[in-house]
């Protein structure tokens, strides 16, 4: 590489800098796939082991369990994640952080309540709107899926990398953090 950050071997910055930033949106959507995977699974089992502590049959339908535990949807989940990171919000804050209609949001806020996962207060600003937040079984719930996340990503680092590899890792990353700054 030149001093401007060019290539001598025939490719264009240009051309590299597509190609990473390619390279990078695909690798980190597999990733973003996997990890989500990797929740659903230890959320799956937690509620068939709550089921089963509730009473459940043993072998029931997902719709079947889904009514008697917290197996919460996609929405259901990305709203309770957002709703851990943002703090008290209205539903309508909620739904703007989440691009989808006030009615849909609406919608999943009534099933995590349903579920003891949120709680809605009146906001002490305005009396007529509802601040929404997350109940004891709602942290619960998202720190352990934060926790089985970050654990399968240790272990993938751990097994299946060098320690080269991870140190190539860690210097990408500040790499990228530097980008988000920018």
């Amino acid at each position: 590489m030149d001093r401007s950050g060019g290539r001598t071997d025939g490719v264009s910055a240009q051309d590299s800098a597509a190609r990473a930033a390619q390279d990078l949106r695909v690798a980190f959507s597999l990733l973003r796939r996997r990890i989500r995977e990797v929740s659903e699974t230890r959320d799956e089992a937690q509620d068939a082991a709550q089921n089963e502590a509730r009473g459940g049959k043993p072998g029931e339908t997902r719709g079947e369990a889904r009514a008697r535990t917290q197996d919460l949807t996609p929405s259901q989940i990305s709203a309770l994640t957002l709703v851990s990171k943002s703090g008290a919000a209205t539903a309508s804050a909620l739904a703007a952080a989440e691009g989808v209609r006030p009615q849909s949001m609406a919608a999943t806020l009534a099933a995590l309540d349903q579920y003891g996962l949120i709680q809605r207060n009146p906001d002490p600003g305005d009396g007529r709107r509802q601040l929404v937040t997350l109940t004891d079984a709602g942290r619960e719930r998202v720190e352990g899926t934060r926790q089985a996340r970050s654990e399968w990503l240790t272990r993938a680092f751990e097994e299946r990398c060098t320690e080269e590899e991870r140190q190539t890792v860690i210097k990408a990353m500040a790499l990228l953090e530097r980008l988000t700054r920018s």
